[in-house]
């Protein structure tokens, strides 16, 4: 069967547009809203935090019912409706509530959908990289044109555009195709026993600390960037500015892959980290700093994403496939994502966002010398290429 290469494109087009909706100005919206940072840092943490429990459980039943299309499906209308709540409310408790609700469903579809794409892809899982694109593409449409609209208009209608591009991410899980997956008769190891590897853990490790590194960016820079009089327009022409380096990547990847091994290129994204979160905490009024710290979104986020998605591949195989995505996603995602959501926000005002960003480089220090002892160095030649 061919790949539906459209449509699984399509749905990442729209995922990300979604997310290109929320996460640069959901921030921006909850402060117009009245919310202090503490409370930011709260709601955030809550909208993360789901994704420790709901990828987990959805995960174990795509693998023991094999219907993992139909979960997106479900998950992704569910998530639509809840999401539309907050048309309606305004007080915290209720924010938080409906933040729970939508998350615990929106963070059910994307792991799945992974697991959805790498089964069309079969072998030839070094055309991933491909189809993730077009989520940036989708994340770098909406994030200007919302720039663009808050300019004139209020923060207020963000809801309201958010609502629509869930739909249309419904919709595209509607004429996705279900994958043909090889059952095997039994898995040559169980789930417990994947995890218990060293490389496996430390490679767990390594990715939670990563995306603890990334919540106060994703949290509070564009608080951040209007604190220093950057406009809407300049805050989303930078948020695009890093997601467009991270096509650039994506477009090159598989290429990279053929001459790099999955180890280097982790730990090449490790150290630039490190020094992205001190550029961005250090030197906000430069904005030539500010640019260059974005195109190495490429790596902090675009680089270690696809290393992790093969490494997951690899390491939890076809069986196991469902599981290992939502465990990826639930530990750096989600736990990961928490930690980072509420000691920002705890800090921002305390100790100030210098503090908040230098903290995030320290992460991805210990990340780094994690992933050098023990991610790869048992096969490191074997694991330049998926597939």
């Amino acid at each position: 069967m061919s790949i539906p290469y459209w449509r699984l494109s399509g749905f990442y087009f729209f995922y990300f547009a979604t997310l290109g909706g929320f996460l640069p100005y959901w921030s921006l919206y909850l402060k117009d809203a009245g919310f202090n940072p503490i409370e930011i840092g709260e709601l955030s943490a809550l909208l993360v935090g789901t994704k420790i429990i709901a990828p987990n459980l959805w995960g174990w039943i795509a693998d023991h019912t094999g219907k993992s299309l139909r979960i997106i499906r479900i998950a992704a209308f569910f998530a639509a409706v809840i999401f539309s709540g907050f048309l309606f409310v305004h007080d915290y408790v209720w924010f938080a509530c409906i933040t729970i609700g939508f998350s615990f469903f929106w963070n059910a579809v994307l792991p799945q959908f992974e697991a959805v794409t790498l089964s069309h892809l079969k072998s030839d899982a070094h055309r991933y990289s491909g189809i993730r694109l077009w989520g940036s593409i989708g994340f770098i449409v909406t994030v200007l044109g919302i720039g663009g609209l808050l300019d004139s208009w209020p923060v207020r209608l963000l809801p309201l555009v958010i609502v629509a591009l869930l739909i249309l991410n419904w919709w595209l899980t509607l004429i996705t195709p279900e994958a043909k997956t090889v059952h095997h008769e039994s898995a040559p190891l169980g789930m417990w026993q994947i995890i218990k590897k060293p490389e496996v853990l430390a490679f767990l490790a390594v990715n939670l600390l990563l995306q603890v590194s990334h919540a106060p960016y994703y949290v509070f820079y564009s608080i951040y960037l209007k604190h220093y009089h950057y406009s809407a327009t300049v805050t989303g022409l930078l948020w695009a500015l890093g997601v467009l380096a991270e096509i650039v990547l994506f477009v090159y990847m598989s290429r990279l892959l053929k001459r790099y091994s999955l180890r280097a290129v982790l730990l090449f994204s490790l150290a630039l980290a490190v020094g992205r979160w001190l550029m961005i905490g250090g030197y906000p009024d430069y904005l030539g700093v500010l640019i260059f710290a974005q195109l190495l979104h490429a790596a902090t986020f675009g680089g270690a994403h696809v290393v992790a998605i093969h490494l997951v591949h690899r390491y939890f195989g076809d069986r196991h496939q469902g599981k290992g995505q939502a465990l990826y996603s639930s530990l750096s995602f989600g736990l990961g994502g928490m930690l980072g959501s509420l000691y920002s926000g705890y800090y921002w005002e305390s100790l100030g966002p210098r503090f908040v960003f230098s903290i995030a480089a320290i992460c991805c220090g210990i990340a780094f010398v994690i992933a050098y002892l023990w991610v790869g160095r048992e096969n490191t030649k074997n694991l330049a290429v998926l597939g």
